[in-house]
């Protein structure tokens, strides 16, 4: 349709060029309106005075010169004509004479060979559907190599990991005195600590090819592609040797079979056999490391675990203080920080955060200093980055009315003054009633220092801050409100927790009740089972609710002692709605009190 188009066009175009007859041409001639005449074969194209372009033809058998004088042209008219002779070229001619014809073959042979392509592509992808999908990282790629300086903390875990790289680097060492490395290096830890990117920093300081890809990626609803990208995969880590695979998430294919769920051919089983025979067939000179990581080291099928396969486990803690602070540098090289910043101080209030949580922090101070159209990360921003990463957003538009205001001061101020008053529990670092997330309110008590053991001591006295606002409610308005719930509901699972898990209780014992294995496929606790009797269960019942009742009593008897420092923590959060540490340790000196920090409270009065 193009090509008739584009013909007839042409052809319309010619066709507007005037025709002129023989005898008419000789008269212009003789006249002297005509300027050039073209000759292209028997065609004439004569060019007039006036800019008009006019076409006639001449005899066929005879020259152009021949046919004027045959009609009586002047031979010098003639002579101030210009007459130019055209040779049209003989590829012009087939062209023009076979392209007509040729051209609707090759379109033909296009749009056939176009389908066909489509065809093969998808052929190309059946047959590589059971074909590895494992992303590379080659070793000389600066965008995306890490190594151990830009991971911190760790330190035990880069140590353990130093002897992968040596044998990667130089396999022969060990070889000569009969060492044989780890097949696979299983990384253990909570989410967010970082194994996935020390996996890629064991591969960037060994200069190796990293294949890495999830447990997830595996599984496919057509059995037997999991194994097929099991065995792929396990192919190209050995044509790149020596070389890291790493698999993510491997508890997603790693769970323990035989639960009894999803019959013998199920595809996450046959694709954890799969594994398991690959990595049985690796030899030492192969150098070939398997890494893989998991949060739930308990789910994984015992096979993995043996000697030969994941025989070296890493596990990996929460960062303490300084490793807080180290990450925190970090994730603080590209962003600008103001003079006043103090990254230490960050990390003494950051406990319990991952290196996710640290790097989701800094992020968010950024994000903050962005939207005030400031150029540099302030403290400010960062103090306020750590309560919208622990409790949410500031919900502005989340206002109390008068009344809630002030069951919500008295409720928060009863947290934070059981705190300050009982010996062993965490110091108060802040208190606020401006909703953040779904807390109309909140305290932030933070440990001193980071903690591995706790004592009875301190659940009992952090049960009693924890109550302290359920307390507080009572003994002011009388009337309890719905607030306290969260505050209940995480203190009964302490005291539970206490008697059935811990230990703690005397009448109980150093027992553990409830079977605390989980259904292997489900990864819930409706697997429990109930391994003691029925007049256990009512002891431990009894337990928790005199653990509960103490709790409160003491909450009550700290606020009933200090009420005078109650209202007016209270007032001052009715006006200003937050307390800071500094304030909070000045209201409290100045009815001779000071804030308890692991040791019993000192009364100047």
């Amino acid at each position: 349709m193009l090509l008739a188009g584009a013909y007839s066009l042409v052809t319309e175009n010619i066709k507007t060029m005037g025709a002129l007859a023989l005898t008419d041409l000789v008269k212009k001639i003789n006249a002297g309106e005509v300027t050039m005449i073209s000759v292209n074969g028997d065609e004439l194209t004569v060019s007039l005075k006036n800019g008009e372009n006019l076409l006639t033809k001449k005899e066929t058998e005879s020259s152009l010169t021949q046919t004027l004088a045959n009609y009586g042209v002047s031979k010098d008219a003639l002579a101030d004509v210009v007459i130019e002779v055209q040779n049209p070229s003989g590829l012009l001619f087939w062209v023009s004479a076979i392209l007509p014809f040729l051209l609707p073959f090759i379109l033909i042979g296009i749009f056939f060979w176009l389908a066909a392509r489509q065809v093969q592509r998808a052929n190309v992808q059946a047959f590589t559907f059971g074909q590895s999908r494992a992303r590379v990282i080659q070793p000389d790629s600066k965008k995306e190599k890490i190594t151990f300086k830009e991971v911190a903390g760790a330190k035990e875990a880069k140590e353990e990991l130093q002897e992968i790289v040596e044998f990667l680097r130089n396999p022969k060492k060990f070889a000569d005195i009969g060492a044989r490395i780890p097949k696979g290096v299983l990384l253990m830890g909570a989410p967010g600590t970082g194994k996935t990117l020390l996996a890629r920093a064991v591969a960037g300081e060994a200069g190796v090819p990293f294949f890495h890809m999830s447990g997830s990626e595996f599984v496919e609803m057509f059995v037997g592609v999991g194994a097929s990208r099991v065995r792929d995969l396990f192919k190209m880590a050995k044509r790149a040797a020596p070389a890291i695979m790493f698999i993510d998430e491997i508890d997603a294919v790693g769970r323990h079979r035989g639960a009894g769920l999803g019959g013998g051919h199920d595809e996450r089983e046959q694709t954890l056999n799969q594994i398991l025979v690959e990595m049985d067939g690796f030899e030492p000179h192969e150098s070939v490391i398997v890494m893989a990581a998991t949060n739930r080291p308990d789910v994984l099928d015992p096979a993995l675990l043996r000697p030969g396969r994941f025989d070296r486990r890493v596990v990996l803690d929460l960062p303490d203080l300084a490793d807080r602070e180290s990450i925190l540098k970090i994730h603080a090289t590209k962003k600008p920080l103001d003079k006043g910043v103090n990254l230490r101080t960050v990390a003494e209030r950051t406990p319990g955060f991952s290196g996710a949580d640290l790097a989701n922090l800094m992020n968010e101070a950024a994000i903050l200093a962005a939207r005030q159209n400031r150029r540099a990360l302030s403290q400010l921003d960062l103090t306020s980055s750590i309560e919208k990463v622990l409790l949410g957003p500031e919900r502005k538009s989340h206002i109390l009315s008068v009344a809630e205001k002030k069951i919500s001061a008295y409720h928060e101020a009863g947290h934070a003054l059981v705190a300050a008053i009982l010996p062993d529990a965490d110091p108060v670092h802040k208190i606020s009633i401006v909703s953040r997330g779904r807390a109309a309110g909140y305290t932030l008590k933070l440990p001193s220092e980071d903690r591995h053991l706790y004592s009875r001591k301190n659940f009992l006295d952090e049960l009693a801050s924890a109550l302290g606002g359920y307390a507080s409610e009572k003994l002011v308005f009388g009337e309890l409100t719905t607030g306290s719930s969260d505050d209940i509901k995480k203190a009964t699972a302490i005291a539970r927790n206490l008697v059935t898990r811990y230990g703690m209780s005397d009448k109980v014992g150093p027992i553990t009740l409830g079977d605390q294995d989980e259904l292997v496929f489900l990864g819930k606790d409706i697997g429990v089972e109930k391994n003691y009797s029925d007049a256990t269960a009512e002891l431990v019942d009894s337990e928790v609710t005199n653990i509960m009742r103490n709790a409160f009593k003491r909450a009550q008897g700290v606020l009933k002692k200090y009420r005078k420092v109650l209202d007016s923590l209270a007032h001052k959060l009715i006006k200003d709605e937050t307390i800071e540490r500094e304030e909070f340790e000045s209201i409290l000196s100045s009815f001779g009190l000071v804030q308890s920090l692991g040791t019993p409270v000192v009364s100047k009065a």
